[in-house]
């Protein structure tokens, strides 16, 4: 008896599986990466409503990923002015290095990993001016 269900289970397990296309033409692939659904913003019509517009501002930046370390001053951190001048003087470009690469504590892009490079700037340039 253990045998004859055994059998059946995987005849039945057989008959219900949905075939998988290994194929690795571009229409198979496109078929197997496609998003399985979108997401909508409230009072959005489309997707296309709300996927944000343009980059977002130093400050946005700053609000969502560089408080937390740079607000509080957490593991040395710049955040007061004189915190800044010091870096400040060794020039925007190392400053805006160490913000993409990671720098001692820093982890790379400040752990905004969606954020551009020109975004990133601007965190710098809102932080800096502050």
């Amino acid at each position: 008896m253990k045998k004859l269900s055994a059998a059946l289970l995987l005849l039945s397990t057989a008959a219900a599986a949905q075939p998988y296309d290994n194929a690795l033409t571009e229409e198979a692939i496109q078929k197997r990466i496609a998003p399985v659904g979108d997401v909508y913003l409230a009072g959005a019509d489309s997707v296309a409503e709300a996927v944000p517009t343009g980059p977002r501002s130093g400050e946005q930046v700053y609000q969502a990923s560089c408080f937390a370390c740079h607000g509080t001053g957490a593991l040395g951190a710049p955040k007061s002015a004189d915190d800044w001048a010091i870096r400040v003087a060794k020039g925007s470009d190392v400053l805006l290095d160490h913000a993409i690469n990671g720098f001692n504590a820093m982890p790379p892009r400040g752990t905004c990993m969606d954020c551009s490079d020109d975004e990133i700037s601007a965190a710098i340039d809102f932080m800096t001016s502050k």
